[in-house]
């Protein structure tokens, strides 16, 4: 139950989605103690060869691999089993079975995601769009976003942007100031672009915004962190979303993950009206 093991995460290509997979499996057993380390763009069997001779140290090691090409697959697979170590291909079988249900063959090519089509040029429009418009930077053109962010301070807007940036979805960030107004644009009824307010629970926000101040030695004045100041910040924010009739979203023990999953089904939800 409290062995360690060491975690091989072997992929022909960037090791993104192996790794995202990996942090899936993972985060379903509690006690799971392990170490990691990643094999990118493996594709050659004296790659594999030496991972598999000199890459592999400790004890309990365990491989998981993304490797399309069928050849190169089976060879990591019979050297591991040659050497004891469990082996597990994560798209294998889902490539097999896909290949079956569609009635044709797979091109098994890798970094196959990773072209240079319009939807990826979309993704990358999108995350330049969204850094120019972060923390109410260059609100003169919301109109052009996908989405439009409101919160007060800490309430993760940047981290969600920058999420939502990367799945195509041009957005904006305002921060809600006390006493600062929000851009006239947003109040008006025909503004066509999806508005979200984003809060989180004052006492919640209090603790982040200590650890921030303290971590980045910053003089902040004494309302930024205090629970009442606090406090009347989410209430009025609260406020101004219900004003407006915005859909809302408690961020309080949300992952970036999370949030941005909701903002997006609000967003379809919209589209779809």
């Amino acid at each position: 139950m409290n062995e360690k093991y060491n975690v091989y995460l072997v992929s022909d290509s960037t090791g993104e989605t192996l790794d995202r997979i990996f942090l899936s499996l993972q985060s379903q057993f509690k006690n799971f103690k392990y170490e990691k380390k990643e094999f990118f763009f493996v594709r050659t069997e004296q790659q594999v060869d030496k991972i598999i001779n000199v890459g592999l140290k400790g004890d309990n090691p365990i491989i998981l691999y993304t490797i399309v090409e069928t050849k190169l697959a089976k060879y990591l697979s019979k050297k591991s089993e040659q050497a004891s170590i469990p082996c597990f291909g994560v798209l294998g079988s889902l490539i097999l079975a896909f290949s079956k249900l569609l009635n044709q063959k797979a091109i098994h090519k890798p970094s196959a995601q990773h072209v240079l089509d319009e939807e990826y040029y979309k993704r990358i429009e999108a995350i330049q769009f969204t850094m120019s418009h972060d923390d109410g930077k260059k609100t003169e053109d919301l109109s052009k976003s996908d989405v439009i962010l409101l919160g007060v301070s800490r309430t993760s807007k940047t981290p969600t942007s920058i999420y939502l940036a990367n799945r195509g979805f041009k957005t904006t960030n305002i921060p809600l100031v006390p006493n600062q107004e929000i851009p006239n644009d947003l109040k008006n009824k025909d503004f066509k672009s999806c508005v979200i307010g984003l809060f989180a629970d004052p006492e919640r926000l209090s603790d982040i915004r200590r650890n921030r101040v303290a971590l980045m030695q910053e003089n902040s004045s004494s309302n930024y962190t205090d629970i009442k100041s606090i406090k009347q910040e989410v209430e009025e924010s609260k406020s101004l979303f219900r004003k407006y009739n915005w859909p809302t979203i408690d961020v309080t023990r949300k992952s970036v993950e999370e949030t941005a999953a909701s903002i997006i089904k609000i967003i379809e939800i919209k589209k779809n009206k």
